[in-house]
């Protein structure tokens, strides 16, 4: 799966800026004004140090790292939903499996800030309004239709339009009292009915503090702090980045960029920082597969079973699914190599339930 987040923020908050840290793009600032214009688009690879030392061991003809695409979308300005959010504008924010927002604490008096104060508790909230008045927007849309269609059908047509009728009604229950869609518990048929809608809320949510140079260390830290004991909930992780800093750090090579981070006490790339807290968010990890030809890192989901894991590599291999040949990393490092892993005992066979682990090492067999 290739992971796709959506960047997000009210005007003038340094989101395009922080695309350029986060992606090494050159996407100028200051240009979306409407939901209709194209969004900044680029694909990062996600660095894993373990991919670079199983692709020294296996020296194969190619090295395929996991990627993260990254959309950065017109500004959402406070109000927005009283027009309503543009369809393409809804549409991108829809297919994110995560929404990032980028939220303003840097001063600069060049770029006023649209509120005329610059306030990230504020921000958030508006942010969060706003994306809960746009699905409150979809349901109270959604609703009458179906009051108008339901008595009209029977059978089994009639109760999956109930369902989803009396699923809607506790979302917009939710909603109301400020509560976000992805704290609402449904059950796999609500789910499969309302996954169409692409509710805003419904969406996990990366809060990015995007502060200026003079705010780096203490003033941050209080700054996160004071956000997340105020926002932090189930489905949001919260965090700050320096984004014009980090911008800065993406243009640099390697070696300056780290001279550069170390004058400044950055001990991680705010890139690679983000896509680590994006994992931790979604809940996803990383597994390998290994040869002469390629070695590759697959992303999928904690919990994900070896029969799913396989599909991500191709739907042959999950359908036609004999067993799958495991190793653990760690173990394969130290024996030194699949044929040492496999005389140690450390390659084993394992089922369709078997649960993969971060790192694991597989080789599936199947057969179709």
């Amino acid at each position: 799966m290739s992971l796709q987040l959506v960047i997000i923020g009210l005007p003038q908050s340094g989101k395009t800026t922080v695309f350029n840290a986060l992606t090494q793009s050159e996407a100028p600032t200051g240009v979306f004004s409407s939901g209709d214009e194209e969004p900044n688009l680029a694909t990062v690879k996600v660095p894993d140090e373990r991919l670079s030392i199983l692709t020294d061991m296996f020296k194969p003809r190619r090295t395929v790292p996991a990627d993260v695409q990254y959309y950065d979308v017109a500004g959402v300005a406070k109000g927005i939903h009283e027009q309503g959010l543009s369809g393409r504008l809804l549409g991108y924010l829809s297919q994110g499996a995560a929404l990032v927002h980028v939220v303003r604490a840097f001063d600069d008096p060049a770029a006023p800030h649209p509120e005329g104060s610059v306030d990230p508790l504020r921000d958030i909230e508006t942010m969060n309004l706003e994306l809960s008045f746009s699905d409150l927007g979809l349901i109270e849309k959604r609703l009458p239709r179906l009051a108008a269609q339901i008595p009209k059908l029977r059978g089994p047509e009639r109760e999956a339009f109930e369902r989803e009728q009396a699923a809607l009604q506790r979302l917009r229950g939710a909603v109301e009292e400020g509560i976000p869609i992805r704290e609402v518990e449904l059950d796999p048929e609500e789910d499969r009915l309302l996954r169409g809608f692409g509710f805003l809320t419904a969406k996990p949510l990366l809060v990015l503090i995007n502060v200026g140079e003079e705010q780096l260390g203490g003033p941050t830290q209080e700054l996160v702090a004071s956000a997340r004991e105020r926002f932090s909930r189930p489905g949001i992780l919260i965090d700050a980045l320096a984004g014009k800093i980090e911008a800065e750090i993406a243009r640099l090579d390697p070696d300056d960029a780290a001279l550069f981070m170390g004058d400044l006490g950055i001990s991680e790339s705010g890139r690679d920082r983000v896509i680590r807290i994006s994992y931790d968010l979604l809940g996803l990890m990383s597994f390998f597969t290994v040869g002469p030809d390629e070695v590759r890192a697959w992303t999928i989901h904690r919990g994900t079973p070896a029969v799913e894991a396989a599909g991500e590599i191709h739907s042959d291999i999950q359908r036609g699914f004999i067993r799958a040949e495991i190793v653990a990393y760690d173990d394969l490092i130290a024996a030194g190599g699949l044929p040492e892993a496999r005389k140690l005992g450390k390659l084993r066979l394992e089922g369709k339930t078997y649960v993969v682990q971060d790192g694991d090492v597989a080789n599936f067999l199947f057969n179709v």
